[in-house]
C-alpha cells in the first residue's frame, strides 16, 4: 500500500498487555473494521504489558486520535473465544488459552470463561484485584476457582491469567514455634524468615505407595494412661479421637503434643473453623508447658473464608511431609474435620455441585481419605521418617452412624471415643473403653506395658457388666464384689488431671499396683491421693529402678518383685499417714 494510501486512510492501533497468537489478531483486525466502518486500513498491534483492561483499539487519522475505545468484559471474552464471528467460532473453541474472565461471583467461588490450559489445583492470578485463586471445578464451559484472600476485591469481568504452579506453601525450620495460616503466612504478628532448605511443599500430593511403607512398630506415648495401656497409638498410625462437643477431644490432642517434649517428635497442630479465643488459649497452653518450641500452628477460624478453612488441613500435611522427608517422626492433629466437611460442602454447593445424603458432594469421603492416607510409616530406603495422624470429629448427640463420623472411622487405623455421660459422672479423660480401638494393638506397646496391662481391659469389661446388674441391689457372691471392687479402683487409677500426661515408667508402675490387687483394701476415695504420694516416693527414692523399667522396656521378676515390695512399703505407710 502506498504512502498516499496510508495517509488517506490513516491507521488502527491495537494495544494488548501479551503477544497474540494470528486467530486472536484476526479476530480483533475484523472487529476493528466492523467498529469503525473502515476496510484495508493498515493495523499496527502494540504490546503494553501495564494494560489491565483487556485491549485498546483507537483509529489515528492524519495523527489525530479519532476514537479510543477500550473494550468490555463481554466483548473482551467473546474476542477470545471468535464468537462475534462465525468464520472463528468453530476453530477458536478447541484453542487452548491461559487466559481467562471472571463471568460471575459467588461468596468465594468466582466462575470464569476460558482457561481452557489450566490444571486441577493451579493457582491463578485475578489481575486487577492481586488477589490468587485455585482451579477446583475444570467444566466444559468454564472453570471454578476459589478465590485465596479478599474475595471481596474480585469484579466480574475481571482478567484472570494461569500462572502454572500447583498450590503450595513454603516450609523449613523457621516455622517450629509459629502459628501461621493455611497459605504459611504468620498470624503471630512477627516477620517469618524462612532459613537455608527452604521448600516449597505442594498442599495436594499422592501418598506414599505400599512399597515404601513399614509396619507400625514404635509407640507414640500419649502420657494418658487409658490410651497408652488400652488404645496404643504408633508412629505411622491413624486414630481417630471422636465424641460430642465439650467431652474433651481437644485437650486429649493437646496432652498427647505436650507428652512429646524431649521425644524427638515434631507437631502440627492444625484448627478448622474454631473460634479465635479457643486457639488463643491453645497457644497459651502449649507454650505454658514449653511444647511450642517443636510444634506448628495452623489455623482457620471461623471468621476467615471457607476456601481457607478447607486448605488448612492439606497445609498442616504439607508442613509434616517436610519433615517425614528429613526421616523425622510427626505427629498432625486435625481439629476438627467435622468443621472441614462443613466447608467443603458449602463450597461444593456455591459450586452448584448436586448434594447428596445431608447435602455433602458425592466426593467427600475423598476428601479426607486423600488427606489421611498421606499419613504413614516409611522404610529404612526411604528415611524412615513417620507421620501420626489425630483426626478429630464431633458427633451430635452419640451418633457414630452419621455419614462424616462413619467415613472418617472406615478410613482410620482405630479410634478413641471420648462419652458425654462419662465426661458428667466425673470420668476424665471420659473415654470408652468399650467402643475404643487401636487397629495396631500390642505392636505400639513395650513389652513392660504389655506384661502389666494385658489384662486391664478385660477387667473393665468385666467390671462394666456385672456394675450393670449390680445396680439392682441384689446379694453378690465374694468373688463377684471383688471384681467390683478392683474394677472400681481401675477406673479411679485411669483418671488423669488436664494437662498431665505421665511418662510411661510411672504408668506401668502405677497399672501394676491396680491390676495385680495391691489396692483392693484401700478406700475408693483415698486411691488418686495415694497415686500422687506413691509417684512422688518412686521418683526420690527409687530412680533407679524407674531407669531400669525405661532402658530394657521390660519388667524382670527381678524388677517385679522390687516393685512389688515398693508398692506394699507405700500403701502401708501411705494408710499409716492417713489413719493418723
Amino acid at each position: 500500500m502506498s504512502t498516499q494510501e496510508n495517509k488517506s486512510k490513516g491507521a488502527i492501533v491495537i494495544e494488548t498487555p501479551y503477544e497474540l497468537e494470528d486467530w486472536q489478531r484476526e479476530a480483533l483486525i475484523e472487529y476493528a473494521y466492523n467498529t469503525f466502518k473502515v476496510k484495508d486500513v493498515p493495523v499496527r498491534f502494540k504490546v503494553v504489558p501495564d494494560l489491565l483492561t483487556g485491549f485498546k483499539v483507537y483509529y489515528l487519522y492524519n495523527k489525530v486520535k479519532e476514537i479510543d475505545l477500550s473494550l468490555d468484559a463481554i466483548l473482551r471474552q467473546s474476542l477470545l473465544s471468535g464468537k462475534p464471528f462465525e468464520e472463528h467460532t468453530k476453530e477458536t473453541s478447541q484453542k487452548p488459552t491461559s487466559v481467562g474472565y471472571v463471568t460471575s461471583l459467588e461468596n468465594v467461588i468466582a466462575f470464569v470463561s476460558g482457561l481452557t490450559e489450566v490444571a486441577y489445583g493451579e493457582v491463578v492470578s485475578f489481575l486487577e484485584s492481586g488477589v490468587y485463586g485455585m482451579a477446583i471445578d475444570l467444566l466444559e464451559n468454564g472453570t471454578g476457582v476459589i478465590i485465596l484472600g479478599d474475595y471481596l476485591k474480585v469484579e466480574p469481568g475481571e482478567k484472570v491469567v494461569a500462572t502454572g504452579k500447583q498450590l503450595s506453601i513454603k516450609v523449613s525450620e523457621a516455622l517450629l514455634g509459629r502459628h501461621v495460616d493455611a497459605l504459611g503466612n504468620p498470624k503471630d504478628g512477627m516477620a517469618l524468615e524462612h532459613k537455608k532448605g527452604t521448600k516449597e511443599m505442594p498442599l495436594e500430593r499422592i501418598a506414599p505407595g505400599v512399597m515404601e511403607r513399614k509396619s507400625v512398630d514404635t509407640p507414640l506415648q500419649t502420657g494418658i494412661k487409658a490410651i497408652d495401656t488400652m488404645i496404643p497409638i504408633g508412629r505411622g498410625q491413624r486414630e481417630l479421637i471422636i465424641g460430642d462437643r465439650k467431652t474433651g477431644k481437644t485437650t486429649l490432642a493437646i496432652d498427647t503434643i505436650i507428652n512429646q517434649k524431649g521425644q524427638d517428635v515434631i507437631c502440627v497442630y492444625v484448627a478448622v473453623g474454631q473460634k479465635a479465643s479457643s486457639i488463643a488459649s491453645i497457644l497459651d497452653t502449649l507454650a505454658s508447658h514449653g511444647a511450642l518450641d517443636y510444634t506448628i500452628v495452623v489455623s482457620e477460624t471461623a471468621a476467615d473464608p471457607v476456601s481457607l478453612q478447607y486448605l488448612a488441613p492439606y497445609a498442616g500435611t504439607a508442613i509434616a511431609e517436610y519433615f517425614l522427608e528429613q526421616g523425622k517422626d510427626v505427629l498432625v492433629v486435625y481439629d476438627d474435620l467435622t468443621k472441614h466437611a462443613w466447608a467443603y460442602r458449602e463450597i461444593s454447593l456455591l459450586l452448584k455441585r448436586p448434594p447428596g445424603r445431608e447435602a455433602y458432594p458425592g466426593d467427600v469421603f475423598y476428601l479426607h481419605s486423600r488427606l489421611l492416607e498421606r499419613a504413614c510409616k516409611l522404610d529404612e530406603k526411604h528415611g524412615g521418617g513417620s507421620i501420626t495422624a489425630l483426626p478429630i470429629i464431633e458427633t451430635q448427640a452419640g451418633d457414630v452412624s452419621a455419614y462424616i463420623p462413619t467415613n472418617v472411622i472406615s478410613i482410620t487405623d482405630g479410634q478413641i471415643y471420648l462419652e458425654g455421660d462419662l465426661f458428667n459422672a466425673g470420668i476424665r479423660p471420659a473415654i470408652n473403653v468399650g467402643l475404643s480401638v487401636s487397629r495396631v494393638g500390642s505392636a505400639a506397646q513395650i513389652k513392660a506395658m504389655k506384661q502389666v496391662a494385658g489384662t486391664l481391659r478385660l477387667d473393665l469389661a468385666q467390671y462394666r457388666e456385672l456394675a450393670a446388674f449390680a445396680q439392682f441391689g441384689s446379694e453378690l457372691d465374694e468373688a463377684t464384689q471383688k471384681t467390683l471392687d478392683r474394677g472400681a479402683r481401675l477406673v479411679e487409677l485411669l483418671k488423669q488431671e488436664l494437662h498431665a500426661p505421665m511418662p510411661v515408667e510411672q504408668q506401668i508402675a502405677v497399672i501394676f499396683a491396680g491390676v495385680r490387687g495391691f489396692l483392693d483394701d484401700m478406700d475408693l476415695e483415698n486411691i488418686k491421693e495415694w497415686e500422687k504420694y506413691f509417684l512422688t516416693r518412686l521418683s526420690t527414692g527409687y530412680k533407679k529402678l524407674l531407669s531400669k523399667i525405661t532402658e530394657e522396656k521390660k519388667l524382670t521378676p527381678e524388677m517385679e518383685e522390687e516393685l512389688s515390695k515398693v508398692v506394699k512399703q507405700t500403701v502401708k505407710d501411705y494408710l499409716a499417714i492417713h489413719r493418723a
